[in-house]
């Protein structure tokens, strides 16, 4: 019973650790997002002790007042970035974009946030990822996602960065952003097979009787 407990808890820790953590409070200018500045905000959070590599990440935003088609952010981290919005919900035919704040979760497995979005935004998306120039919205590369920060190492600093770039339409405020990051060592079930094997041939070792023979206690000595 105890080699099965062991080998259950060798096998969960080989498929990693994860770590959600929520920021809502050392905001600079306690959240606020400078209307109209393209010098925009920040908020960088050190993440340390966790083994593995990058599997998967998930960031959650909750925005609160202003125009969310006036905004838009990315996730950096150790030399790459990835857009999470990019003047959320603004079109050919719709020049504001959505408005009044947001709550939502950001990560690879949903559908992209793009632009076909209510003015007042909610729930799950992918992020934005496409390379445009918030600006004009242009082309300037091509698009990535989460998927960019897999297999790297994830202690170190992430960063949070958001502008408004349009002046007007009230001020938004970062209420609070949650990171979420999963870790996994490669090949876990290669690894968890060896352990089991090598687990099972001690305890048939520990059970035999020559085992018995060699380490119990000795045998009786024959009369002669």
């Amino acid at each position: 019973m105890k080699s099965v407990t062991l080998l259950a808890t060798l096998i969960l820790g080989l498929w990693g650790s994860a770590q959600a953590a929520v920021y809502d409070t050392g905001f600079l200018n306690a959240g606020a997002i400078p209307d109209g500045n393209l010098s925009g905000w920040s908020d960088t959070r050190a993440v340390n002790g966790l083994s593995g590599s990058i599997s998967a990440i998930q960031v959650t935003l909750d925005v609160a007042g202003g125009y969310n088609g006036d905004l838009y952010a990315y996730l950096s981290y150790d030399g790459k970035l990835v857009p999470l919005l990019t003047r959320v919900g603004m079109d050919g035919a719709n020049t504001f974009g959505s408005s009044a704040g947001m709550t939502i979760t950001l990560s690879d497995i949903y559908a992209n946030i793009g632009t076909a979005l209510a003015p007042s935004v909610s729930g799950d998306y992918a992020p934005d990822g496409r390379a445009l120039n918030p600006l004009t919205l242009l082309p300037g590369g091509g698009s990535s996602s989460f998927a960019s920060f897999d297999n790297m190492n994830p202690n170190g600093n992430w960063t949070l960065f958001f502008a408004d770039v349009s002046g007007g339409g009230g001020q938004s405020t970062v209420m609070s952003w949650s990171l979420d990051i999963i870790t996994a060592v490669p090949e876990p079930i290669n690894v968890a097979l060896g352990v089991f094997g090598g687990l099972f041939l001690v305890g048939t070792l520990c059970r035999s009787e020559r085992m018995k023979r060699l380490f119990g206690k000795p045998a009786a000595v024959e009369a002669e």
